[in-house]
């Protein structure tokens, strides 16, 4: 016989039928899925696998998700940038700390070889690279203008400054670094802040 709501409780609060997810397994899938997709890239990655390395079974994550790409794009969403929060009183000092963060993530082997493999791998899987731009690339970009247009509108920089090629600039040096076997260290970071403010900082 089927289960009947309780009368007198919200929806939210109905007992569903079946076992509830449980999250430390959702985070063992997840976390597995992207381990496997930094070894082996999206073809080579199979449920299976996935399901071994969580310690759970098939089934378990064909509950949650209808295959690995789907369980890929949960698991990609879940990387998201830990920037600090601009303290708005020198934009040098901001630039330097957020190039700084994204030296830091950039020197994670994982996050590097998922990067390195959703590049090539991106006309194949646009899905996946959608969501990387989307949870980790965008967040970037987005707090790095806002501090260099805080910059233009208290006169540190100059007015006609091209904030899209600013920061395209910034989080390219962090690129450049990577496949240059640069150390993105935290002088690393103030280099290449001193280095673009010499061009951009008011007269």
């Amino acid at each position: 016989m089927a289960s009947r709501p309780v009368v007198g409780l919200p929806a939210a609060e109905q007992r569903r039928p079946g076992r509830p997810r449980s999250e430390q397994a959702d985070q063992a899938i997840l976390s597995a899925a992207l381990d496997l997709f930094a070894e082996c890239g999206p073809d080579a990655l199979c449920i299976e696998q996935v399901a071994a390395r969580a310690g759970v079974g098939k089934a378990t994550i064909y509950r949650r998700w209808p295959g690995k790409e789907d369980m890929l794009l949960d698991a990609l969403g879940g990387l998201r940038t830990q920037l600090p929060v601009p303290q708005g009183r020198s934009v040098r000092a901001d630039l330097i700390a957020l190039l700084n963060a994204i030296c830091r993530e950039a020197a994670d082997p994982r996050r590097a070889r998922l990067f390195a493999l959703l590049q090539g791998e991106g006309t194949r899987y646009p899905r996946l690279m959608a969501r990387y731009i989307e949870t980790v690339v965008q967040p970037r970009r987005d707090v790095v203008a806002a501090v260099l247009r805080r910059g233009v509108a208290t006169g540190e920089l100059r007015e006609n400054t091209d904030i899209e090629a600013a920061t395209f600039l910034l989080n390219g040096a962090v690129l450049a670094s990577m496949y240059g076997h640069e150390p993105t260290d935290s002088r690393y970071a103030r280099r290449v802040v001193e280095e673009l403010l010499r061009g951009l900082a008011a007269r």
